[in-house]
């Protein structure tokens, strides 16, 4: 394996617990300058798995290694080359934003010149410098995070682990986060993120991988695994009861009488090619209906199918 590459890869992990199968076969490959989406039901043995991958967890079967190094054998390199940040923030709200980055700085051994140099780079990068002087308890949730992530990130690690970041944000907060995971990216790290919000996977994932049962269940980029579904669908509603027939039997498609709506799978062509013949079908029919739209399949929807039965 080579670590510039792929700083985190895991084969054949299983994991224990009693009677319970916390892991049963994982294989996870992440890939440098990435964010890689860790999905998947309660039970289904993402927090294992980080656990494991950060050195917190033993396996009992399978191999994994962390910018290049066994997590078994060289434990302190590992934790040397990742940084971890919890579903929580682990910051003293009595001490001001730069004093929390100075004190993470002293605590990975940086000597109190360098810990501070570091605390003013990480507060410019997280848009953070205005507010370095202000107690920690003043600050939004959003602000938080970005603090949090940035205290990850004292040791410039090659991998980050990115638990939950945005549980119980605003919409402001999430978006402020989800720029900070795009610039600790663009600044060189990878990132590991497990996430309860789909679209949050849909937004920041260059690849995802979903859990069910302590394995793998799918994996892909967003947009290949929607694609597993069926793809683009156009989804015409008619304007009363009475049209339905009429409508579908002009575009083609299928209708629901509870919904009045016409599904119609897109071909070939692609969706865009499907909503534009729909469109030149009504209007030769002389239809109007209520709406006309083009849909794909959610990410949500690809989770419930392929994570269904896997739930705990």
């Amino acid at each position: 394996m080579d670590p510039t590459t792929t700083p985190l890869l895991a084969r054949g992990l299983h994991k224990r617990y009693g009677a319970t199968r916390a892991l049963d076969g994982l294989d996870l490959e992440v890939r440098a300058g990435t964010v890689h989406a860790l999905l998947g039901p309660n039970g289904a043995g993402k927090s294992t798995a980080v656990h494991a991958f950060a050195t917190l967890t033993r396996c009992d079967e399978g191999e994994v290694r962390v910018a290049g190094h066994d997590v078994r054998r060289s434990p302190a390199a590992v934790r040397a080359a990742i940084g971890l940040v919890g579903q929580f923030p682990a910051l003293d709200e009595v001490l001001h934003g730069r004093e929390n980055l100075v004190m993470f700085g002293r605590l990975h051994g940086l000597g109190a010149r360098q810990a501070r140099s570091r605390a003013e780079e990480l507060l410019a990068s997280f848009g953070l410098t205005e507010a370095a002087d202000r107690k920690v308890s003043t600050y939004s949730g959003g602000m938080r995070r970005r603090l949090d992530i940035a205290a990850g990130l004292v040791r410039r690690p090659a991998l980050l682990f990115l638990d939950e970041p945005t549980t119980g944000l605003d919409p402001r907060g999430r978006n402020e986060v989800w720029e900070a995971v795009r610039a600790v990216v663009a600044a060189g790290t990878t990132v590991l993120l497990t996430t309860q919000y789909l679209d949050e996977a849909d937004q920041l994932a260059d690849r995802i991988t979903v859990l069910g049962a302590g394995r793998v269940v799918a994996e892909g980029t967003s947009s290949e695994l929607k694609d597993r579904l069926g793809g683009d669908r156009v989804i015409v509603t008619a304007r009363s009861a009475d049209d339905l027939a009429r409508v579908a039997a002009a575009v083609g498609g299928e209708a629901d009488a509870e919904t009045q709506r016409v599904t119609v799978e897109a071909g070939a062509g692609g969706g865009t090619v499907a909503l534009m013949n729909a469109v030149r079908a009504l209007d030769a029919a002389g239809l109007e209906v209520a709406d006309v739209l083009l849909r794909r399949p959610t990410l949500d929807e690809v989770f419930l199918h392929v994570t269904e039965g896997s739930a705990a």
